[in-house]
C-alpha cells in the first residue's frame, strides 16, 4: 500500500510537470534619476487568466532579481513595485523562450497615487523599512483556514508542532490585531480562533513596547511581533464558533467563542471545559485536538500554560474550565482602551514515582519515592490597558491588573533511603492538606515625552505591586531512622501562613542626542524596594485538649524582609540604517535587611555593590541577512532563605540552614545569532550560540551521616557554566504550482558544568548533548500532506568523583504527521510519535504514540463532525531520566491514556461591508 501511494504521487507530479512551462525571468531594478540600484523591490508574476500568483521574489542590494519556476499557463504578467515609486508591469509569453532577461528596469518616482494603491495591494510581499508585509490574497490555504494555517504558508515563517512561531529563526512573542492586543497578546487564542478570510495583511517587525514605538527607539531584535490587519469591509459584524465532544473513559470537551467587531470597537467572549488536559482554545483545529494542544507547556509541578496564561495546579489528569471576555475601543482621538477578564479553574490528579542513585566521595546510596496528589485551583484575572496620547509628543500608558487565586490540595508521599547494599536506613511518610487564598494587584504607568526633531526624549515608569496570601496546612507524618541509633518521630500539626509583599519600582531615562537621530547618550536611574512579611505559626496536636494548641517554635517564623536596589547607569547608543550599537554600564547598590521577631538573633543587614554591563551589536547586511551579538555582566544577591542562618527542620531527614557569609554571584553572558532568508532560492538559515559563566555561584553544601540523614547549607563555587548553540536550514522547493516540498535540517548543542559539595568534596558534573534533526513536508494540491521528522540525541555526563557512573546514551524520536482530503469534505489526520531512550532504568524505554482524527464537513462547510482517537496504541508514557552533579533520577507519573471521542463544531460569520449580513460561505 505504501509503495502504491508513492507511485500514485509520483505519477501525478510527473503529469503536472509535463503540462508546465519552465521559466527564468531576470533583470536589474534602479531609480530613473540617480540610476541607483533598488534593494527589496517586490517582483511577482501573475497568470493573465485569473491574476493568481505564480511566483515572487525581491531584488538584492544591487537591484538584481531572478524568478524561476514552472507554470501551467504560457501567458503571464510581471509586476514590480517599491514604496514611493511608480509600478512596472510587462506581459510575457513563456512558450517563446524559457529564459527572459529584461535588462535594466528604471522606476520613476511616484506619480499616480491611486494607481500605486491598486497595484501595491496585489504584491505578495512588501518591505517597508523594518517591516515585512504579506498580502493575504496571494497565499492560498484550505477552506475554513485560521490564522495559524495562513502563517504556515508565508515564506520564512515556521509554526512547529507545539505552536511556537518563528520568523527567519526569531521567535514571535506578540500578536496584535489591528495594532491592538487580542486577549492579552495570547498567540494561541489569536492564531487558532481568527479566520484567515477576514485578514488583509500580515505585518512582521521587531517587538517594541508602545513607549519604544512612540519614542522612536529600536525594538527587541531577537523577538518578532505579528500584526494582523483586518479588511475594512470585514471589520464589522459577528463571528465565532461552538464545539462539543464526548468519548470513552468519560472524556469530554466543549468550547465556544463569540466575537463582535465594529471598526475600532471589539468585544469577544470565550468559555470551555474538558478533562483531556487541554486548555480549550484549540477545539476548532483538528490537528490540535489530541489533548496536548498547541502552545501548551507543562511545568514540573504539573501546572500548564498556553500563551503565557497558567492553568491548573498539578500534573497527571487535568480537568479544566475557562471563561473570559475582552474589550477594545477608541474614545476620541488619542484615547485607547483594552480590557480583559479571564477565569481558569482546574482539578488535577497525579500518581508519580522516582528512583535516585546518589554518588558520595566514599560510597553510594539510593532513594525511592512514591506520591499522589489532588489539586483544585481557581484563578480570576483582570487586565486593563489605557493609552492616552496627550499630543503628538506626549504619551501616557496605564496598565493595572488584579488576580485572585484560590487553591486546595492533598498530597501524600512516601520516601525511603537505602545504602549501597540496598538496606533501608530511613523512611519518611507524610500526608498533607492545604488551602490558600492569594490576591495580587499591580499597576504600571509609562510616561514618554519627545523633544525636538533630533530624537531626544524623557521616559519615566512607576510600578507598584501588592500581594497578600493566607492559608492553612495540616501535616501528619512519620519519620523513622534505623541503623545503630534508631529513632522515630510522629508529627500531627497545623500551620497558618500569612504572606504580604509591597513593591515599588521606578525607572527614569533621558536621551541626549549627540548626532541627530544617530548617536545618543541615555542617562538612566532605577529604584526598587520589595518589602516581604512572613508569619507562619505551627501548632502540634494536644491530646489533652484534642486540638492544635502547642506552639512549635522550630517550625514557625515571623519576619520582615526588605530588598532595596538603586542602579544609576549610562548608555551609549549608535543607530543607523545598517547597524546598531549600544553599551551600558551601571552601578548596582543593593541592601538586604531582615527583621526577625521570633528569633531576634537572626536579624541581619547586608550591602552588595557591583558593576553591571550590557552591550549589543546588530548589523543588517541587506534585506536578507543580519547578525546580532550581546554581552552582559549581572550580579545576583543571595535570597533570604539562603542567607538567614535558620534551620528548616520540616523534614528531619533533610535539614536545611542558611549561610550569612554568602557572596553575590557574578554571571557573564554572551549571545550571538545570524539569520538569512534568500527570497530568490526560498532558503532560510538561522544560527545561534550563547553561554554563561558564573563565579560565586550559590550551591548546596550537604553532609550525610551513616544513617543517610542530610544536613544542608549553601556555599559559593566558581566555574559553573552552560552553553547552547544550534543551526536551522530550510528550503522550499516548488515542483510546480500544486506540489511543494519544504526541507528542514537542524541541530542543537547544549552543555553545562554544575557543582555541589558533598561531605566537603566538590562534586562536579559535566554534560554535553548534541541533537541533529531532519524533516520535510510534502504537499500536493491541498489533498495530501506528509510531514516526517527525526531527532537523534547523543548525551554524555561525566563525574569527577566516580567515572564509573559516567552516563552516555543515544535517544531517538520519530514523528510523522499526515493529512488527506479524499473525498473533498473528509479530512483524515494522523500524528505518530516514536521515542526510544535506552538508558531509562525500571521504566519503558520505547513507546509509540499515535493520534488520529477523521473530520467531515457538512452544512456547506459551516460545521464539522469529528471522530478522534487519542493514543491509539495505548502506549503513552512520560518516563524520563535526568543526571545532575551528584545523582541520577528516573521518574514516571500519570499520563492521559487512550480514549475515543465524537465531536461536533460549528462556525458562524456575519462580517461584511458596513455590517451587512452575508451568507455563511467559507470558500475563497
Amino acid at each position: 500500500m505504501k509503495n502504491l501511494f508513492i507511485a500514485i504521487a509520483l505519477i501525478l507530479s510527473f503529469g503536472a510537470h509535463a503540462q508546465s512551462y519552465k521559466f527564468r525571468i531576470s533583470g536589474k531594478i534602479q531609480t530613473e534619476k540617480e540610476k541607483m540600484p533598488i534593494e527589496a523591490a517586490t517582483v511577482h508574476l501573475e497568470k493573465v487568466k485569473d491574476s493568481s500568483i505564480v511566483s515572487y521574489t525581491i531584488s538584492d542590494d544591487k537591484g538584481y532579481f531572478a524568478l524561476e519556476g514552472k507554470a501551467f499557463h504560457k501567458d503571464v504578467k510581471l509586476f514590480i513595485s517599491f514604496i514611493g515609486m511608480d509600478n512596472y508591469s510587462k506581459l510575457i509569453s513563456l512558450d517563446k523562450t524559457p529564459d527572459v532577461n529584461l535588462g535594466t528596469i528604471n522606476l520613476k518616482e511616484e506619480s499616480n497615487m491611486l494607481n500605486e494603491v491598486v497595484i501595491k495591494s496585489r504584491a505578495p510581499i512588501t518591505i517597508k523599512k523594518d517591516t515585512l508585509e504579506f498580502n493575504v490574497k496571494s497565499f492560498k490555504t484550505k477552506k475554513d483556514a485560521n490564522v495559524e494555517d495562513l502563517l504556515k504558508k508565508l515564506p520564512g515563517v515556521e509554526v512547529d508542532e507545539e505552536g511556537k512561531i518563528t520568523v527567519n529563526g526569531k521567535p514571535v512573542n506578540k500578536i496584535l490585531v489591528n495594532g491592538k492586543p487580542f486577549f492579552g497578546n495570547d498567540p494561541t487564542i489569536t492564531t487558532k480562533n481568527l479566520s484567515k478570510e477576514i485578514i488583509e495583511k500580515v505585518q512582521i517587525t521587531d517587538t517594541k513596547s508602545k513607549s519604544e514605538a512612540f519614542s522612536g527607539e529600536k525594538g527587541d531584535a531577537n523577538n518578532q511581533t505579528i500584526n494582523l490587519t483586518i479588511k475594512k469591509e470585514n471589520n464589522k459584524g459577528w463571528f465565532g464558533r461552538v464545539s462539543a465532544g464526548g468519548g470513552t473513559d468519560e472524556r469530554y470537551e466543549g468550547a465556544t467563542m463569540v466575537n463582535r467587531f465594529d471598526n475600532n470597537q471589539r468585544f469577544s467572549v470565550l468559555a470551555s471545559a474538558n478533562n483531556i488536559n487541554s486548555p480549550g482554545f484549540s477545539f476548532g483545529e483538528i490537528q490540535k485536538m489530541f489533548g496536548n494542544g498547541s502552545g501548551v507547556w507543562f511545568s514540573g509541578n504539573g501546572s500548564f500554560s498556553v500563551g503565557g496564561r497558567r492553568f491548573g495546579g498539578g500534573s497527571g489528569i487535568i480537568t479544566s474550565k475557562t471563561a473570559g471576555a475582552t474589550y477594545a475601543d477608541e474614545y476620541g482621538k488619542g484615547f485607547d482602551v483594552n480590557a480583559d477578564y479571564f477565569y481558569s479553574g482546574s482539578n488535577s490528579k497525579d500518581v508519580s514515582r522516582n528512583n535516585r542513585e546518589f554518588t558520595l566521595p566514599d560510597r553510594r546510596y539510593f532513594t525511592n519515592s512514591n506520591s499522589n496528589s489532588d489539586n483544585e485551583n481557581h484563578n480570576h484575572s483582570i487586565n486593563v490597558e489605557l493609552d492616552i496620547e496627550i499630543d503628538s509628543t506626549f504619551l501616557i500608558n496605564v496598565n493595572p491588573s488584579f488576580i485572585l487565586n484560590q487553591r486546595e490540595s492533598i498530597f501524600n508521599t512516601f520516601e525511603e533511603s537505602l545504602d549501597e547494599n540496598q538496606v533501608v536506613t530511613n523512611e519518611f511518610n507524610s500526608s498533607t492538606f492545604s488551602t490558600s487564598d492569594a490576591k495580587n494587584f499591580q499597576n504600571r504607568i509609562d510616561i514618554t515625552k519627545r523633544f525636538g526633531k533630533k530624537g531626544s526624549f524623557i521616559k519615566a515608569t512607576v510600578e507598584n505591586q501588592i500581594d497578600q496570601s493566607n492559608g492553612e496546612d495540616f501535616n501528619n507524618s512519620t519519620i523513622n531512622i534505623f541503623g545503630t541509633t534508631p529513632s522515630s518521630e510522629i508529627r500531627n500539626q497545623k500551620s497558618t501562613i500569612d504572606n504580604e509583599l509591597n513593591s515599588i519600582r521606578s525607572r527614569i531615562s533621558y536621551r541626549i542626542p549627540l548626532i541627530a537621530k544617530k548617536l545618543f547618550i541615555d542617562t538612566k536611574y532605577r529604584f526598587r524596594r520589595d518589602e516581604r512579611t512572613n508569619v507562619e505559626s505551627t501548632f502540634d496536636f494536644d491530646n489533652n485538649t484534642n486540638d492544635f494548641t502547642i506552639f512549635n517554635t522550630d517550625l514557625s517564623s515571623n519576619f520582615t524582609y526588605n530588598d532595596i536596589t538603586k542602579t544609576p547607569s549610562i548608555d551609549l547608543v549608535y543607530n543607523v540604517k545598517k547597524w546598531r550599537f549600544s553599551f551600558e554600564v551601571g552601578q548596582v547598590n543593593r541592601t538586604l535587611e531582615n527583621i526577625d521577631l521570633l528569633r531576634p538573633n537572626l536579624s541581619l543587614e547586608k550591602d552588595f555593590n557591583n558593576i553591571t554591563l550590557d552591550g549589543t551589536f546588530r548589523y543588517r547586511f541587506d534585506s536578507k541577512a543580519s547578525v546580532y551579538f550581546n554581552y552582559s555582566l549581572d550580579n545576583n544577591a543571595p535570597s533570604l532563605n539562603q542567607l538567614q542562618p535558620f534551620s528548616d527542620v520540616t523534614n528531619p531527614s533533610n535539614i536545611i540552614t542558611g549561610n550569612p557569609n554568602l557572596k553575590p554571584s557574578q554571571t557573564h553572558r554572551i549571545y550571538a545569532n545570524f539569520n538569512k532568508y534568500n527570497w530568490q532560492k526560498r532558503t532560510g538559515f538561522f544560527m545561534y550560540m550563547g553561554g554563561s559563566l558564573t563565579n560565586n555561584q550559590i550551591v548546596n553544601r550537604t553532609s550525610i551521616d551513616d544513617n543517610l540523614v542530610r544536613t544542608s547549607t549553601y556555599d559559593n563555587a566558581d566555574g559553573v557554566y552552560d552553553f547552547w548553540s544550534g543551526a536551522n536550514y530550510n528550503k522550499n522547493i516548488k515542483l510546480d504550482s500544486i506540489t511543494t516540498i519544504n526541507l528542514r535540517l537542524g541541530t542543537r548543542v547544549n552543555g553545562n558544568r554544575s557543582v555541589n559539595i558533598l561531605n566537603d568534596v566538590d562534586n562536579i558534573a559535566e554534560t554535553l548533548s548534541v541533537t541533529p534533526n531532519i524533516g520535510f513536508s510534502f504537499n500536493w494540491n491541498k489533498i495530501v500532506s506528509i510531514e516526517p521528522r527525526y531527532d537523534l540525541t547523543f548525551s554524555k555526563t561525566s563525574y569527577n568523583v566516580d567515572s564509573f557512573l559516567d552516563q552516555e546514551f543515544t535517544s531517538h524520536r520519530v514523528r510523522i504527521r499526515t493529512k488527506t482530503n479524499v473525498p473533498k469534505k473528509l479530512e483524515w489526520r494522523n500524528d505518530v510519535n516514536y521515542t526510544y531512550n535506552p538508558n531509562v532504568i525500571g521504566f519503558n524505554q520505547s513507546a509509540w504514540f499515535w493520534n488520529s482524527t477523521l473530520a467531515y464537513s457538512i452544512l456547506n462547510d459551516k460545521a464539522t463532525i469529528t471522530l478522534k482517537a487519542y493514543d491509539l496504541l495505548n502506549q503513552n508514557t512520560n518516563a524520563r531520566r535526568i543526571a545532575t552533579a551528584n545523582y541520577i533520577e528516573d521518574s514516571e507519573s500519570t499520563v492521559l491514556q487512550q480514549y475515543f471521542m465524537l465531536g461536533f463544531s460549528w462556525k458562524f460569520n456575519s462580517l461584511g461591508k458596513k455590517g451587512k449580513i452575508r451568507d455563511y460561505d467559507f470558500s475563497f
